[in-house]
Order: structure tokens, then C-alpha cells, then sequence
């Protein structure tokens, strides 16, 4: 399929992929996450750290994409091509747990939103919940095997129809806003001051960073891309209009409840935030938009998540038999590999939570790592790129576009907590036998001295995981 010319992706389709990767169920939940720590002000300062430092993740994925088109399998590449093979493998093993962990989550929201209107699906994990969802994780499954184009025009449209509601919302909110109302959230205290700011702030960073999660979605897809410039056009595009939705939707559901009652508000928030201004209809009608928010958001991500394990096997890092494809040429292995295991956490979640609750955290958590490797990997291209004196201007933008990516980026995995980044050894330490498969494919040597140090290291770390969940010091 990547060979011929009818596959190749048009750039409002790659940037369909990227506002579909990004906007799921997180836009939704934003006025409750943002009351509970912050307020107005706090609000906008979290948005303007946020913006800046996940603009600057776009950029560099602009700038890679131009500098360096040979690379065409985006985040899992970067990593590889900078740091060779293992590193490479943690970035493509750890995106695609990410996305194999948010879709399992996403089955299980969508079936507890329905479980407010029909008592049958309860929190998304009864009999009933668990059925509805594998008939429709297969009829996916069935679908993008016919073809990835036609599941990314599926996307593509899915996109645009969950947009609808989120733009009703803003309009409705915007002509309920009440000066005096965002006045009184200005301060998210009792005290108005300065002095808290700085911890509302950071109780909200990471609720940004969540929302920003499949940034990289038209990177991922660069090699059907129909122009190598598309990729980094539809990153950027695709950030700032998703960053003006986020924007809108927090700033103006302070304008219509007190921040003391958007705390308070189940999830989906936006439902109690439209139906304090519309009554019970707006309520019900922010639902229906989840669920279409959330299958959308779905499909991107299984796509991403095949994707990425075919390109790494293409590209020797994963075993073989993920690299093959089917006479669409879908990338059918990875594909069946990805949804046997979201049907076998399915069936788990009809015997118990914990899972669900801890896969919501490690999905944030295991994405963090790719994106600190990329924007690693900027820094490097970056620096050691040659210029001729009229492009030297350009060429020192991109040195501090990427350095604050890389700082951004440490910092996100800085404020995740040591906790999730302990138990991503418990993915990363045994998902490298898949390395050793492919190592041993290629008959090649498994490790470089620096690889063994750094496997070395996560193998210590993933034993003292197992011991402090052993004996309780992590709950999960």
C-alpha cells in the first residue's frame, strides 16, 4: 500500500488524524479537572505554559519532518536514528502500549457515559458493556483491514461530526457568560493573591499535557503522506486549532458556574456545565457527543497503534511477523495483535477495576518518554546542523524550539511522579523480549555496551517495582 499513489494521504486527512488522536474523552472533562485545582487565572497561565510547550513539540516535529524525510515513521524513528536501536525499540514499545492502554479506557468510557441513560452497561464493565464493546472492537477490526485509507477518511468525518457539539457548547456558554461570575474564579482562592498560584498551576499541568496526546498522529502516518510538507503543516495546524478549543471550553465554563460548583460536577463536566445554562436537554446532548468524541478518538488511536509496530519491525527493531501485510495493505498482524490484547483486558474488566484506574495512568505516563526522546533527538539534529549564512537566522530558532521541547518534555516526566515511572518498567522491561526476537532475526548482536547499561538499569528498576508492589509501598 505505501508504494502506490490512490494511498497517499491528503493534508486535511493527516490533520483529520491529528484533531481526531487528540480530541477524545479529555476536552469533556476539562471544566471539572480545572475547578478542582485552579481558577480563571490559573487557568490561563496553565494554558500559556501548556500552549508554548506543546507548540514547540509541534514545531519540532514540523522541523524533523522537513530536515529529515527520510525518516518517515515519525516519533518511533527519531528515537533510533538518534539513539540508536534499543532506545529506538522503548519509544516505539512505549507508544504502542500508550495507545493499546487508552483504547481498552476508551471502550469502557464510552459504555459508563451510556450507562447514566441505560442501567444494563452500569460503569462500562458489566456482561452486557463488555459484549457491546468487543462487537464493536471487531467491527472496527474488520473495517481498517479493508483498508487504511478508507478507516482515515472514516476518521476524517467521525472528526468533523464530533466537533459539532464541542462548537455548540462554546456558542451556548459564550452567550451565557457572565462578567462577574469569571471575576469572581479569577483568583481560585478565598484569598486573592499570588501566594497559591504557583500550585494551582502545577495541579493542572499534567491535565493539560493529557489533552495534547496524539500530537504526533500525521508524524506516525508520514509515509502516506501525499507531500512530505503536509506532516508538519498538519502538526501545527492541527495543535492551534485543538489549543482554541481547549481554551474556549475551560475559560468559559467559569464565566457560568462558580468554580466551587464545577468542582463538584460528574464526568462528562461539560454535560453540568450545558445544562446549567440549556437545563437537562444540554446534558444529554454533551453525552452523545462523547461517545461519538470518544469512538472517533478510538479509530485513530488503533490506527496509530498498528501502525507504529509495523513500522518498527519494517524497520528490524520489532520481530518480523509484524511487518506483514494483508492484499490492502494493512499492517494485519500488528493490527491483530493490538486488538486481541484490548478484547483480553475487555474480559478482565468484567472481574475487576484496578486495571482500568491504573491504565488511565500509565497511558499519560508511557507517552512522555517518546515524546522526551523526539524532542531530544531535535536538540541533536538541530545543533549539529550545517546552514549558509542566510538561513543561519532560521537555524538558531530551531536549536531553542528544540531545547524547550527537551526541557518541557523533562519537566512533563518530572511532574508525572516517580511512581508511574517506576511501573513503566513493568511494560518496558518484559516487552523487550520482542527486541530479542528481532535482534536474533537479524542475527544481530543484542546490545551496544550503553544499551546494556540502560537495560541494566530499567531491569533494577523493575525489580524494585516488583518488590514495592509485593509488599504494598505502591498501590495500584
Amino acid at each position: 500500500m505505501s508504494g502506490t499513489g490512490e494511498a497517499k494521504l491528503s493534508l486535511v486527512t493527516l490533520t483529520g488524524m491529528v484533531v481526531g488522536s487528540m480530541v477524545g474523552a479529555g476536552i469533556f472533562s476539562l471544566p471539572q479537572a480545572f475547578g478542582r485545582a485552579t481558577g480563571s487565572l490559573g487557568a490561563i497561565i496553565a494554558w500559556a505554559i501548556a500552549g508554548v510547550g506543546m507548540l514547540m513539540v509541534a514545531f519540532v516535529f514540523q522541523t524533523l519532518a522537513q530536515r529529515r524525510p527520510d525518516l518517515d515513521a515519525g516519533i518511533f524513528m527519531y528515537a533510533k536514528e538518534g539513539f540508536g536501536n534499543y532506545l529506538g525499540f522503548l519509544s516505539a514499545l512505549g507508544y504502542w502500549a500508550a495507545a493499546l492502554l487508552g483504547n481498552v479506557t476508551y471502550f469502557i468510557l464510552i459504555k459508563s457515559t451510556l450507562g447514566l441513560f441505560f442501567p444494563v452497561f452500569g460503569d462500562g464493565n458489566t456482561l452486557v458493556a463488555v459484549a457491546t464493546s468487543s462487537v464493536l472492537l471487531w467491527v472496527i477490526h474488520g473495517l481498517i483491514l479493508r483498508g487504511i485509507r478508507q478507516a482515515a477518511a472514516l476518521n476524517t468525518v467521525v472528526t468533523a461530526a464530533k466537533l459539532l457539539p464541542i462548537f455548540i457548547f462554546v456558542l451556548l456558554v459564550l452567550l451565557a457568560f457572565d462578567w462577574d461570575v469569571f471575576r469572581g474564579n479569577f483568583w481560585g482562592s478565598e484569598e486573592p493573591g499570588y501566594g497559591s498560584l504557583g500550585s494551582q498551576v502545577r495541579n493542572t499541568m499534567l491535565v493539560t499535557v493529557f489533552v495534547f496526546v496524539g500530537i504526533e498522529g500525521a508524524s506516525v502516518y508520514s509515509r502516506y503522506a501525499q507531500r512530505r510538507a503536509d506532516v508538519g503543516r498538519a502538526t501545527v495546524t492541527g495543535f492551534l486549532f485543538v489549543l482554541g478549543l481547549m481554551l474556549a471550553v475551560t475559560l468559559f465554563s467559569y464565566g457560568v458556574m462558580p468554580k466551587e460548583e464545577l468542582a463538584q460536577l460528574r464526568n462528562p463536566s461539560m454535560a453540568g456545565v450545558l445544562a446549567s445554562v440549556t437545563g437537562p436537554w444540554g446534558a444529554v446532548f454533551v453525552s452523545i457527543g462523547l461517545v461519538v468524541s470518544v469512538a472517533g478518538a478510538y479509530i485513530a488511536w488503533v490506527l496509530l497503534a498498528a501502525e507504529i509496530l509495523y513500522s518498527a519491525a519494517k524497520y528490524e527493531t520489532m520481530p518480523r511477523f509484524l511487518a506483514r501485510e494483508n492484499g490492502s495493505g494493512v499492517p494485519a498482524n500488528a493490527l491483530w495483535l493490538t486488538n486481541v490484547i484490548v478484547q483480553f483486558f475487555l474480559v478482565v474488566s468484567m472481574f475487576t477495576d484496578y486495571a482500568f484506574a491504573l491504565a488511565v495512568a500509565m497511558t499519560s505516563s508511557m507517552i512522555l518518554i517518546p515524546y522526551f526522546l523526539v524532542a531530544a533527538f531535535g536538540v541533536k539534529a538541530s545543533w549539529r546542523q550545517s546552514a549558509p549564512l542566510a538561513e543561519k537566522r532560521r537555524l538558531r530558532f530551531e536549536v531553542i524550539q528544540s531545547v524547550l521541547a527537551f526541557i518541557y518534555t523533562a519537566g512533563l516526566i518530572y511532574a508525572a511522579g516517580a511512581k508511574y515511572l517506576l511501573l513503566t518498567t513493568l511494560i518496558y522491561v518484559p516487552g523487550t523480549f520482542l527486541f530479542f526476537m528481532a535482534r536474533m532475526e537479524q542475527d544481530n548482536r543484542l546490545f551496544t555496551h550503553v544499551e546494556f547499561g540502560i537495560f541494566l538499569v530499567i531491569s533494577v528498576v523493575f525489580a524494585v517495582t516488583i518488590f514495592k508492589v509485593a509488599n504494598g509501598s505502591i498501590v495500584v
